[in-house]
């Protein structure tokens, strides 16, 4: 007798794409406690057997988590989704971190060595071919946009726009859309005065590596606003604003005052207690291209940083 083959998980047909077709639920009074039965009377028109199934193959959303547990608690006023075409897709990935998506924008926080768009070399994993995959997964129309970069090795806070609308308003409007960009470093020596601007002009030479120059038709003006916030000899811990967003623009402003940031061997450092480059785009703070609403997003600190200067209560700022 022939055995008949498994069952495929919904929505998992190679070459059809269907789209989510996502019901949404509000766990209202009286209503039972557990998921599953709270699942069986909000749609009575399957069969307990299928809810299971939807449970079984993570078709289920309790708030912003998609559960397989069937004893799962509910209350009141709580958020439940179920997605009847297929599993829901959720990102996960050892190098970046989502940390928040809408039908505009996305932003994650990146993490060490990894580019944030490609080169001409094929097959190179970035940030930007990580987030496209996962969109591509949702939905093979969905498109992706590079709005701004960090570098290789500067971990933390970065966004993509999921629109070309979103992007060029983003792009053309830079200085008044984003409010607050703050950076942390790590860097060699401490800061003399301990706060203070540093202000120069950046040019480029032929081996890529950017400079600073008192000439200013030689390259474009770069402002950089720092604050030390703990010292631990032999490293401080400093948070750094930019005025303008140059490439290199900390890391060639920290090594004209003296103190490379921490790893950075390209400008100067010593090799790094912590084997990385000590940058991390640590707050981001911007007017949303559609809705103009203040999004503000920090990412934590690597706890590299903390084994160099002790610790620091961020809470405080």
């Amino acid at each position: 007798m022939a055995r008949r083959p498994l069952a495929a998980k919904p929505g998992s047909a190679p070459g059809i794409f269907r789209p989510d077709n996502i019901v949404a639920f509000t766990v209202p009074e009286g209503a039972p406690n557990g998921l599953l039965d709270f699942l069986i009377t909000a749609m009575p028109d399957k069969k307990r057997t299928s809810v299971k199934e939807l449970l079984k193959h993570r078709q289920v959303k309790l708030g912003d988590n998609v559960t397989t547990q069937f004893d799962a608690m509910v209350s009141a006023g709580d958020k439940v989704y179920v997605n009847t075409t297929r599993e829901f897709q959720e990102f996960t990935h050892p190098r970046l971190k989502l940390v928040y998506e809408d039908d505009d924008i996305i932003v994650i926080n990146k993490g060490y060595g990894l580019l944030s768009m490609g080169t001409d070399k094929p097959g190179e994993v970035t940030a930007y071919s990580i987030v496209r995959e996962y969109l591509k997964r949702k939905d093979p129309r969905n498109k992706l946009f590079i709005v701004h970069r960090l570098d290789r090795d500067t971990t933390g806070l970065m966004m993509f726009a999921k629109t070309i609308k979103a992007k060029e308003t983003m792009q053309h409007n830079w200085n008044n859309m984003v409010l607050e960009r703050r950076y942390i470093a790590v860097l060699e020596g401490a800061l003399e005065p301990d706060s203070g601007e540093i202000r120069s002009y950046l040019a480029e030479n032929s081996a890529h590596e950017v400079y600073s120059t008192t000439v200013p038709g030689k390259g474009q003006l770069a402002v950089t606003y720092y604050r030390t916030l703990k010292t631990r000899q032999p490293y401080s811990m400093v948070e750094l604003s930019l005025a303008t967003g140059r490439k290199n623009q900390i890391r060639v402003h920290m090594k004209d005052q003296g103190h490379p940031i921490v790893g950075d061997r390209r400008y100067g450092a010593a090799p790094s207690p912590i084997h990385r480059l000590c940058l991390h785009a640590y707050t981001l703070r911007f007017a949303h291209p559609e809705t103009r609403r203040d999004m503000n997003f920090t990412a934590p600190l690597p706890a590299g940083f903390f084994r160099l200067v002790g610790g620091y209560d961020f809470s405080k700022e």
